[in-house]
């Protein structure tokens, strides 16, 4: 899958160091750390996660999913912020919206910090509502999370 002058692929297990040093320069304290990271790769059929990569191979941002029965959640999306604004954010929820679809999931749950507005307009614009509030979810800082879901998600189109 391509976007905005990116091209979406598998993560992988090259992909750790760099992925976990922009969730670094973007999420500070609250960061995966590379054993986060290398779990999530890991655990198997459960979870999906893609790297979005510039016509020079550099990284521009990360996204992952976990699909457990109909449910599915957004375990991150990070945009390196010189890619932040043109449609990759966008691009990315898509692929991770799709690839739980394809994996019978009808409903899409999220957690984004209650001040992270552009994030929440994104969520809101794919159709994610605001189902609850997760009181100093986010540590340090002691800041909330909203819970989002979209339900239901697009249907599956049969191949064929």
């Amino acid at each position: 899958m391509s976007g905005p002058g990116v091209t979406l692929r598998p993560m992988r297990w090259w992909d750790v160091e760099p992925v976990q040093a922009l969730d670094a320069e973007l999420f500070g304290p609250t960061a995966w750390t590379p054993a986060v990271f290398w779990s999530e790769l890991a655990a198997g059929d459960s979870r999906w996660y893609t790297v979005a990569e510039t016509a020079d191979g550099s990284l521009a941002g990360y996204a992952g999913l976990l699909v457990s029965g109909s449910e599915a959640d957004v375990q991150t999306i990070g945009v390196r912020p010189s890619s932040q604004g043109h449609g990759l954010g966008t691009l990315m929820l898509r692929a991770l919206t799709a690839e739980a679809v394809h994996r019978g999931a009808t409903s899409l749950l999220l957690e984004v910090r209650a001040d992270n507005e552009p994030a929440i307009r994104l969520y809101t614009r794919e159709g994610f509502e605001r189902i609850s509030l997760r009181r100093r979810y986010y540590q340090p800082g002691d800041v909330d999370a909203w819970i989002m879901r979209r339900r239901p998600l697009p249907m599956a189109v049969a191949d064929g």
